[in-house]
């Protein structure tokens, strides 16, 4: 069952995910971030920025703004310019996630939206949408593992049962 609290546990999973993400992404040369390596996104910093832009986009839709980020799926890879520019956007995404999260008191209903994927309006219920939402970021950070790993990198654990206690 999806509750706030299942909510809330997810999105503190998500922020210590992609404070991982941005210490080895932020550790790599320019060149190791941006070389194409056969992803659907291209590189490791243009499945970031596809990562970094659907989370702004679900955001948008889930706690009613900020505004959406301009773009689709086919300019996600290029939502920032650097490394630099995507961490500074991905710690800032992080946070309002978590602050969305524990603001959440209920996971029922629908929720209209408009479907860039679609291109049409939709309405689904708030319980699928949160597990899309949640499960897209582990695909996702999941692409981007095998690529660091690739370049030598080792990213940390990334099971949930293993995320740190918070402070």
């Amino acid at each position: 069952m999806i509750t706030p609290g299942w909510v809330r546990m997810m999105a503190r999973y998500n922020a210590w995910q992609n404070r991982g993400l941005r210490r080895d992404v932020q550790a790599l040369d320019a060149g190791e971030a941006t070389r194409d390596r056969g992803a659907f996104f291209e590189s490791i910093l243009g499945t970031c920025n596809h990562l970094l832009r659907a989370d702004e986009m679900w955001l948008s839709r889930l706690a009613d703004g900020p505004e959406a980020p301009p773009g689709g799926i086919a300019e996600s890879r290029n939502q920032t310019p650097d490394v630099a520019a995507w961490a500074a956007r991905r710690k800032a995404t992080n946070t309002a996630i978590t602050r969305w999260a524990e603001a959440l008191s209920d996971c029922d209903g629908d929720l209209p939206c408009s479907s860039g994927a679609l291109g049409r309006d939709i309405a689904r219920p708030m319980a699928v949408l949160l597990t899309h939402f949640f499960n897209r970021q582990t695909h996702h950070r999941g692409q981007i593992h095998a690529m660091l790993t690739a370049t030598g990198v080792e990213p940390e654990d990334t099971d949930l049962p293993f995320m740190p206690e918070p402070a």
